[in-house]
């Protein structure tokens, strides 16, 4: 398992000091081996990767990439196929690892191109990730400069990836991703100069609480940079899906632009950026032979690829940038 000391020590002599104090015993729970009946197998995979030194760490481009091919071994290179397939599905990414390229569900970078020209610049910056997945945006963060890079995320699955990406990257004491959700940070942090939520606030019984809980996670004058599903309509207008969205039973409320634009001003935000809506499509999120499982072909209307197979509006995304008042 990752040593997490690193990351008490940077959170020390923060506002975020209290929370690095209840760290270990969050991160220990979560961590419980009869969470998870895969986890034993998982972390002695980790634990079995081989130490492969490498210079080759490209993290500012559309895969992020860590080693080359002719740095391992035949059997090195077999050892560590097998190890990137027992943690199949992969959903975010891409990655190249040591010439394995990792063709994940969502081609991630593309979400990535669509806001770094809009967000403040990362460098010398605390980051904080909610609903990180493996990490992918988190590598994006961090070759983008910043100070430290925290990613959540509850899944298992999703951390023990990034593990495995960790450690062929080498020693780092600037990027973890935690087993974690929102709900287990303290309410009013005030610790990160930005925070990203991508792919989450539709996710959440009470967007509003949701908005709450990263505005208090972000320092006064901090960013927020926010991802999400839409609708379109005026202000007021939210679809609120009566059973699935998209084969997904977990989607609460999927609001119009405007309506969003008024939660995130009633949540004591400022400043409030509109800087892209997107229609995502087939060629964004599909199948592979890193995720084979269903993707968005099928979740979509057999007859109306603007419909989902319920006969809801397909999937279009936004994003907004926000900040939080420095009074």
């Amino acid at each position: 398992m990752i040593d997490y000391s690193p990351l008490y020590q940077a959170l020390k002599g923060t506002k975020a000091e209290v929370w690095a104090e209840h760290l270990p015993q969050q991160i220990s729970a979560a961590f419980d081996p009869n969470r998870h009946g895969t986890l034993i197998a998982w972390q002695q995979l980790i634990a079995n990767l081989p130490e492969i030194a490498t210079n080759h760490l490209i993290l500012n481009k559309d895969a992020v990439q860590i080693g080359s091919q002719d740095e391992l071994t035949e059997q090195a290179r077999y050892q560590l196929e097998a190890q990137l397939k027992s943690l199949h599905p992969w959903r975010k990414g891409p990655f190249e690892l040591f010439g394995f390229k990792i063709d994940a569900e969502w081609r991630s970078d593309w979400k990535w191109r669509r806001l770094e020209q809009h967000i403040s610049p990362l460098k010398y910056r605390r980051v904080l990730d909610v609903g990180c997945g493996n990490g992918y945006y988190c590598w994006r963060m961090l070759g983008a400069g910043a100070k430290l890079v925290v990613g959540i995320d509850p899944m298992l699955l999703n951390v023990m990836q990034f593990q495995l990406i960790r450690k062929l990257y080498g020693n780092t004491l600037s990027v973890f991703v935690l087993p974690l959700g929102i709900e287990d940070l303290p309410f009013g942090l005030k610790a990160f100069d930005t925070v990203f939520s991508m792919g989450v606030l539709y996710h959440r019984r009470s967007p509003i609480d949701h908005l709450l809980e990263l505005r208090e996670a972000l320092v006064p004058g901090g960013e927020l940079v926010l991802e999400t599903l839409v609708i379109d309509g005026g202000l007021g207008e939210t679809l609120v899906p009566e059973d699935r969205y998209a084969k997904m039973r977990n989607v609460w409320f999927l609001p119009s632009c405007p309506t969003l634009i008024a939660w995130l001003s009633r949540c004591g935000f400022s400043d409030i950026r509109l800087v892209d809506v997107t229609a995502t499509t087939i060629a964004e999120q599909r199948s592979t032979d890193w995720m084979t499982f269903n993707s968005l072909e099928d979740y979509l209307h057999p007859d109306n690829p603007l419909l989902t197979c319920e006969g809801l509006p397909a999937p279009k995304r936004a994003i907004f940038i926000a900040q939080v008042p420095n009074s």
